[in-house]
């Protein structure tokens, strides 16, 4: 309530049910209108697997797609780093997927590629990769100050490991 970001996450509907839409680490948004597998988006981006937009919920893991499954048309997809693949999703992923979904319209590319274009897009995640002040391409400037320093003083899920002394049993005193 209050600040919080909703839980309950609604994906935005697509106006072109004939084609699934990826939501790429560069923050750039492609546009597919033929069938695609998770594994060739997978091999473009190495570290990074795709999430279907319709099971992100806060406070659920991460399902991350199978390689071998095909891109479902009508559906949006997200690209995050393959070490968040057995994290929770937070309030901050789905913040962030939002202003990339907002801002869409005006970067979507389609799922052609020419080679001229490709050499590109080779040398746009390269920067983008070099980037330090953006994280996965998207910048964070948008986000309320309030908000990151709730979530930079959120409480860890690590348990607090302990050592348990016990005291020796003694077979002798049984008998």
């Amino acid at each position: 309530m209050g600040n919080y970001a909703s839980c309950a996450f609604v994906a935005p509907k697509l106006r072109t049910p004939k084609s699934a839409r990826v939501i790429l680490p560069t923050g750039e948004v492609r546009q597919f209108r033929h069938a695609v597998k998770a594994a060739e988006l997978m091999l473009e981006a190495p570290n990074f697997f795709v999430v279907n937009s319709k099971s992100l919920a806060i406070n659920r893991r991460f399902s991350p797609l199978a390689a071998d499954e095909d891109l479902e048309f009508g559906n949006l997809y997200v690209m995050f780093p393959i070490r968040r693949s057995s994290s929770v999703v937070t309030a901050a992923d789905v913040a962030v997927f939002l202003m990339a979904a907002s801002s869409a319209p005006k970067r979507i590319t389609s799922g052609r590629i020419s080679p001229d274009a490709a050499a590109a897009a080779a040398a746009a995640t390269e920067t983008a990769s070099s980037a330090d002040d953006n994280i996965n391409g998207l910048n964070l400037e948008a986000v309320s100050p309030g908000y990151q320093y709730r979530l930079s003083v959120c409480r860890s899920k690590r348990p607090g490991l302990d050592t348990i002394l016990e005291e020796p049993v003694f077979l002798d005193k049984i008998k």
